[in-house]
């Protein structure tokens, strides 16, 4: 594409997966729009699908076909800054995990999407971009 980037995070990416009332307003918001990713999003992904398994939310199957969904969403990762997103974490507060998108969306200057509203008002005093649902 090269065009326009976007920053997914994990609630975004699950949402569109697991058909949740957002996921239309998601594909709305990102089309035409590159996603780029830290790379811990994999391994969040990962463990919500099994902590999804052990609450009784997804069966077996379902988690390893909600991967395979997953793996076919086109995006491209991107690198954080540790000491930044440490940083981060410590002045607002959050996981690390956390700031991992918000260093990276701010590292790359683009806008972040992300249905968790901390993690959306932590991006707003850090001065980074919000993409809003409509």
């Amino acid at each position: 594409m090269g065009g326009k980037s976007i920053l997914v995070d994990a609630s975004a990416v699950l949402a569109v997966i697991l058909e949740e009332p957002e996921k239309g307003s998601i594909v709305k918001a990102t089309t035409g729009y590159e996603a780029k990713v830290p790379g811990c999003l994999s391994w969040e992904v990962g463990n919500a699908f099994s902590a999804m398994v052990k609450r009784g939310r997804l069966g077996a199957k379902e988690s390893l076909a909600a991967i395979k969904v997953f793996e076919m969403i086109p995006m491209q990762e991107v690198e954080v800054d540790l000491e930044e997103a440490l940083e981060m974490a410590l002045r607002n507060e959050i996981y690390a995990y956390d700031a991992y998108y918000l260093a990276a969306a701010k590292k790359h200057r683009i806008e972040i999407l992300s249905l968790d509203q901390n993690m959306v008002e932590v991006a707003r005093n850090e001065g980074i971009k919000i993409k809003e649902l409509k």
